[in-house]
């Protein structure tokens, strides 16, 4: 779908600051803006990237001004959340119409056809569901009951147990293992507050990619970012019953253990160490080789690798100790 700031502006009863004839066919995260595409700022977090992206469009607050020159075309809109959300509902209803072609294909437990296609030795078992223009690679195993979206890409010597939903357009490394149950792909948690105290649900456009050599476990579920993509890095192993929301990015060799539960936007660092039962806020980055002990609540970013934290909210293991020590001594007395 391609749109102009006039068009956009209109649509969203915004102001432009800028060329009204910009164009954009996408949308992306602020960070990861390019030419042709669409980013907002809601969070004044991430102002410093309104300054660098290369998004042609970039939605904004009209309450806000930027302390810098910004080379996009700006929208200025009442809440740039709300409004992305608005563009991002059109786009869906647009999309929508596009696949009215496939309600037809409700009761097919496995089809090959409408251009998706299935490597040399891969067994596909019963009631199994391969979508359109998906690809599935050579010597996997797909066990009974295994939805795959349209457009999935799924690498080569990949397990799926059963009851594994991969959603559309996702994409799956090679020599991945996932578990029984684990859905790949749901919306993530996104809804702005309305002024009748009601929730408007944001459309989730992006995707989940899962790098080579990942293991997921039974009943883990991995949301699709808002845009873009929710990222689990190569030779990251996930236990049961693990939650991973939109937008995270879990660096490369990372193991986290069960029913731990991160954030939107949270960025886990290479080779880190992940605790049962840990509770990740939203937006934060985790410096690489970090090990949180299980129970831990992080509340802040963590800046220098290879330490170890513990708590909740979690703080360096060894002042932990320390600090627990004093603590139980003072409840005995």
């Amino acid at each position: 779908m391609e749109m102009t700031a006039r068009e956009i502006a209109d649509y969203l009863h915004g102001e432009i600051v800028g060329d009204e004839n910009a164009k954009v066919s996408s949308v992306a995260k602020i960070e990861s803006g390019k030419p042709g595409s669409l980013c907002f700022l809601a969070n004044p977090k991430y102002e410093q990237y309104l300054y660098t992206c290369q998004a042609s469009i970039i939605l904004i607050n009209k309450t806000f001004e930027p302390s810098a020159e910004v080379s996009a075309t700006l929208v200025k809109v009442d809440n740039a959340y709300d409004a992305i959300a608005s563009l991002l509902d059109l786009l869906n209803t647009m999309k929508s119409k596009n696949r009215c072609g496939g309600l037809k294909r409700l009761f097919t437990f496995y089809s090959s056809a409408f251009t998706s296609k299935v490597g040399r030795g891969t067994y596909v078992g019963s009631y199994s569901y391969i979508g359109k223009k998906a690809r599935v690679g050579k010597k996997c195993y797909i066990y009974p009951q295994v939805y795959i979206g349209d457009g999935v890409e799924i690498g080569d010597n990949v397990t799926l147990y059963p009851g594994v939903r991969i959603y559309n357009g996702c994409k799956i490394g090679n020599n991945c293992i996932i578990h029984a149950n684990a859905v790949i792909g749901s919306d993530g948690f996104g809804f702005v507050p309305t002024a009748d105290g009601t929730y408007k649900k944001i459309p989730q456009t992006g995707i989940v990619v899962i790098e080579d050599n990942c293991e997921i476990g039974a009943n883990t579920v991995i949301d699709r970012a808002t845009m873009g993509s929710t990222v689990i890095g190569k030779g990251v192993k996930l236990d049961n019953l693990i939650q991973v929301a939109h937008n995270v990015v879990i660096g490369e060799n990372t193991v986290i253990a069960a029913q731990t539960g991160i954030a939107g936007s949270t960025k886990l660092g290479k080779n880190c160490i992940v605790g049962g039962q840990v509770g990740f806020a939203g937006h934060l980055t985790i410096a690489d080789k970090s090990s949180i002990a299980a129970q831990s609540g992080v509340l802040g970013n963590i800046k220098q690798e290879g330490k170890a934290y513990m708590g909740s909210p979690a703080f360096e293991y060894r002042d932990y100790i320390k600090a627990y020590a004093i603590f139980k001594n003072s409840h005995k007395k």
